[in-house]
């Protein structure tokens, strides 16, 4: 696996924080999971500013609600 800067690190815990805060209880397990996942493929990939990360995050939530739903 890629490592990955402290930085970047700190990036991902903010933006899957962040956007989970609008779900009930901060979301199930399962589907902070699936966002993290998405995450960190990002990142792995290059993708590690905070605004790029967002919109992944966002992407993912949007994605994993729409199967839900």
């Amino acid at each position: 696996m890629t490592q990955l800067d402290d930085r970047t690190l700190a990036n991902l815990d903010v933006v899957l924080e962040d956007v989970c805060r609008s779900l009930p209880h901060g979301g199930n397990h399962e589907l902070r999971k699936k966002i993290a996942e998405s995450l960190l493929d990002s990142a792995i990939q290059g993708n590690r500013t905070l605004s790029g990360l967002t919109e992944v995050a966002k992407a993912a939530l949007a994605e994993a609600t729409q199967k839900s739903a």
